[in-house]
């Protein structure tokens, strides 16, 4: 599945985390956070701390795969997420 939102992932680690029977507080205690800070993961919170976003996905044996082959068609490619966009519009709001 593409990625596209911090909506997309959240959806993703709610389905597999209910698919394993396993409670919020629970995925909270394997990953070291508050069952609040998974709620907000699962709702698709924007600035949720990479690391322990990578520790839940982790703690529910989701695979991340960030490969970098090309589009094959320019449809794909255009609608594609520009990650250096992002991360420089973060930083910029950072400052």
């Amino acid at each position: 599945m593409l990625i596209r939102s911090p909506a997309d992932l959240g959806a993703i680690i709610r389905d597999k985390r209910k698919r394993l029977k396993i409670d919020q507080s629970t995925l909270a205690k394997r990953i070291g956070v508050s069952r609040q800070w998974v709620i907000e993961v699962e709702h698709g919170h924007p600035r949720a701390e990479l690391g322990l976003v990578l520790r839940a996905l982790d703690a529910l044996d989701i695979r991340f795969d960030a490969s970098s082959e090309l589009a094959k068609d320019r449809s794909s490619a255009k609608s594609a997420v520009n990650i250096n966009a992002i991360l420089a519009k973060a930083k910029k709001s950072k400052t």
